[in-house]
């Protein structure tokens, strides 16, 4: 029973904004530290055997600086050029942007999930919004590349996006659960096709960073 689709979504490696608490839209990301270079390093490596043995047909970006970065170092590796999908970048922040993320939840009284229907700040999308977003943009992805192997450069929130899409979890499930994702990380989807024809998404791995070295 071999996958006929999967979906490979990588997590940018650590960024400055990540180490300094910083809300990392457009203008607060300022890139992967060295640290977030060494794992990217590490996980191209990783994608690259994988590709080796069964290639990627599709790679995605989103716009962010320290995806793109992550995007560039996989590309390298796997000698395959990237789209950059603007729907799939993280959250629009507003004023938050460039902000300490303490300062931007105790005003709000927590992170955006936790009041998913209310901006977090003056101008933010609210979490419902970002995930009507992000999904509308991973079902295009998938309904355009129905068959195939599929990677994604992205944020720990294109994870929650993408499972949010193939658990099929109603909006407000962010009220009562959450993803773990680290640095550098894979999460893995295959929709297989068994011996009676059925078709049905299968979360192979989550927060997968078997690849990187022990104190990365």
């Amino acid at each position: 029973m071999a996958p006929t689709t999967e979906l490979v979504i990588a997590r940018h490696g650590e960024a400055a904004c990540n180490v300094a608490g910083i809300v990392g839209g457009e203008h607060g990301c300022t890139g992967l530290t060295d640290r977030g270079h060494e794992q990217v390093t590490q996980l191209a490596v990783r994608l690259a055997a994988e590709h080796a043995a069964r290639p990627f047909s599709a790679f995605y970006s989103t716009p962010r600086l320290r995806v793109v970065q992550t995007a560039e170092i996989i590309k390298r590796a796997l000698h395959l050029p990237s789209t950059i999908e603007p729907d799939l970048r993280g959250p629009d922040h507003g004023d938050a942007d460039g902000r300490p993320w303490a300062d931007v939840k105790t005003a709000f009284q927590g992170p955006p999930q936790h009041a998913p229907d209310r901006p977090y700040a003056n101008g933010s999308e609210t979490w419902n919004q970002y995930l009507d977003r992000a999904t509308r943009a991973l079902q295009e992805i998938l309904t355009r590349h129905d068959g195939e192997r599929i990677l994604i450069a992205a944020h720990g929130e294109t994870v929650e996006a993408a499972n949010t899409l193939l658990l099929a979890l109603p909006q407000d499930a962010c009220l009562r659960l959450g993803f773990v994702t680290d640095h550098a990380s894979i999460t893995r989807w295959q929709r297989p096709t068994n011996r009676f024809g059925r078709t049905i998404w299968q979360l192979a791995a989550h927060n997968d960073t078997r690849h990187l070295e022990p104190g990365q």
